[in-house]
C-alpha cells in the first residue's frame, strides 16, 4: 500500500483528501497533521469520519517525510512555502494545494500575493497540476502545484481555444461564480451566514491572484499568454463553480467545429465530460467531474464556453488526488470514480 500523509487537515481540503483517500484501494493514510487538535481523533474535526478511520492527528512538527510516498499539503497560501522552504528537498513527492508553486514568476507572486517568495529556485520546476494539459510532465514531477479552483474551471474550457488560434486573446471575459466553501474554513465578515444567505456578490474585480496563475498556465500549455478579464462572484451555496468564458473568434467558426475541437481534444479524457445543454452544479456536486459546454452566438459572434466543476474536489482535493495516482503510476481513476450526488 502507498503511505500518504496530509499536513493540514482541519480545513476543508484536507478533510476532501481524507474522505477519498480512506476508501482509494492503494492508498493508507499513515500521517495526518493539524496544529490545533494535534493528539485527538480525526473525528473531533471531522465527525463525518466517525467509525470509518482510526487516525490520530499530530503536528507537522512531528512529520516523517521519510516514512511516506506521497505528501499532500494543504496548508494556507505562504505557510506552504515556508514548510518547502524549511525542508527541502523533501524525501518523497509532493502535491501542493496551496497557491505558492502556481506561478513561475517570484515578482508576479509577490505582486499578487503580497508576500516575497521563499523557494523562488523551485518555481521554474514545480509541475502545474492540471492532469488533463500536463499530464507528461507530472509522471515525473517532485512538485507537483495543485490549481486553483477557478483557474481549473476557466483553463479546462478555454486552453483548446488558444492552442488552436482559434480566438483573440487579448479579449477574453470570464465570469466565474463559486460556493462559500471556496473562502475555506477560517471564519469571515464575507462568508458570515447573515451575509452570504439570500444574497450575490462580485468580489476581487480586478485585482483576484487567480488572474495571473489563468494567463500563465494558458502560456505554460499553449505558448501564448491572453488578456484575461476575471471577475469572481460568491454563490449562496456550500459547493461548486460555474463558469462562463467569453471570446472573440479570429477564423470562421461554427456549431460543428468547436464540438470537433473539444472532441479531439477531451473526448477521451475520464473527468471532462462534454455536455450538450449549459452544464448545472448539481451534475457535478461531490465529483471530480468537470462538464464542459461550448456553442458559438452569431449574432455577437462570441464563442461562449461554459464549466462546471465541484471547486472542493476538481477544484482541490479529488484533482490533486488524481495528480497522485499519475505521479506514482497508478489507474488515474483509482478511488475517484464517486458519482456526484444529486439533488
Amino acid at each position: 500500500m502507498i503511505k500518504a500523509g496530509i499536513a493540514g487537515a482541519s480545513g476543508y481540503t484536507g478533510s476532501e483528501l481524507i474522505r477519498f483517500l480512506i476508501q482509494h484501494p492503494d492508498v493508507e493514510i499513515t500521517s495526518v497533521t493539524s496544529e490545533r487538535a494535534a493528539g485527538q481523533a480525526i473525528e473531533s474535526i471531522h465527525p463525518q469520519f466517525r467509525g470509518m478511520k482510526n487516525i490520530t492527528l499530530s503536528s507537522i512538527k512531528e512529520l516523517d517525510t521519510s516514512a511516506l510516498d506521497v505528501l499532500f499539503l494543504a496548508l494556507p497560501h505562504r505557510v506552504s512555502m515556508k514548510f518547502v522552504a524549511e525542508n527541502h528537498p523533501m524525501k518523497c513527492p509532493v502535491i501542493d494545494l496551496s497557491g505558492d508553486f502556481r506561478l513561475n514568476d517570484a515578482d508576479v507572486y509577490e505582486c499578487w500575493y503580497g508576500e516575497k517568495h521563499q523557494k523562488p529556485d523551485l518555481l521554474d520546476s514545480a509541475v502545474f497540476g492540471l492532469p488533463e494539459l500536463f499530464r507528461n510532465q507530472i509522471k515525473n514531477a517532485k512538485l507537483v502545484s495543485n490549481p486553483g479552483c477557478y483557474p481549473t474551471s476557466a483553463i479546462i474550457p478555454l486552453a483548446p481555444l488558444v492552442e488552436e488560434g482559434f480566438i483573440d486573446t487579448k479579449t477574453v471575459v470570464i465570469d466565474a461564480k463559486s460556493g462559500t466553501t471556496g473562502a475555506g474554513a477560517s471564519a469571515k465578515e464575507g462568508t458570515h451566514f447573515p451575509n452570504v444567505h439570500d444574497n450575490f456578490s462580485a468580489y476581487g474585480l480586478k485585482t483576484h491572484r487567480h488572474t495571473p496563475e489563468i494567463e500563465m498556465t494558458i502560456d505554460r500549455f499553449c505558448g501564448v499568454r491572453p488578456m484575461v478579464q476575471f471577475t469572481p462572484h460568491l454563490l449562496p451555496i456550500n459547493r461548486g463553480i460555474l463558469t462562463a468564458v467569453y471570446s472573440m473568434p479570429v477564423k470562421d467558426i461554427n456549431e460543428n467545429k468547436l464540438r470537433e475541437l473539444y472532441a479531439d481534444v477531451y473526448g477521451n479524457e475520464y473527468f471532462i465530460r462534454l455536455v450538450e445543454q449549459p452544464p448545472q452544479l448539481k451534475n457535478v456536486r461531490g465529483s471530480n467531474f468537470c462538464d464542459v459546454y461550448v456553442t458559438h452566438d452569431n449574432r455577437t459572434n462570441r464563442i461562449i464556453t461554459i464549466s462546471a466543476i465541484d471547486n472542493l474536489v476538481k477544484g482541490a482535493a479529488g484533482q490533486a488526488v488524481q495528480n497522485m495516482n499519475i505521479l506514482l503510476g497508478l489507474d488515474e481513476t483509482a478511488g475517484l470514480t464517486l458519482a456526484p450526488v444529486s439533488p
